[in-house]
């Protein structure tokens, strides 16, 4: 009598926690996916700073030497 009480219990509990395992794992899955993605969203700005300040240094170099031309002209 006990033990036909008993294994519904089991199988209910081996349940439950097959869930919770099934439950851990898919969070743990959108973790490291969200982690990624944010490494990622990282390296891309790090790269297009880069980007801008080198496109930045050019237009300010080419107007310097815009000016300069100018300058050496009006002499």
């Amino acid at each position: 009598e006990v033990l036909r009480s008993f294994i519904p219990k089991v199988l209910n509990i081996k349940i439950y926690q097959s869930l919770l395992e099934n439950s851990a794992s898919e969070h743990s899955a959108r973790m490291s996916a969200m982690k990624q993605a944010s490494d990622n969203a990282e390296e891309m700005i790090n790269k297009l700073t880069v980007k801008y300040n080198r496109e930045r240094q050019t237009m300010i170099t080419q107007e310097l030497s815009e000016i300069v031309s100018g300058s050496e002209a009006l002499k």
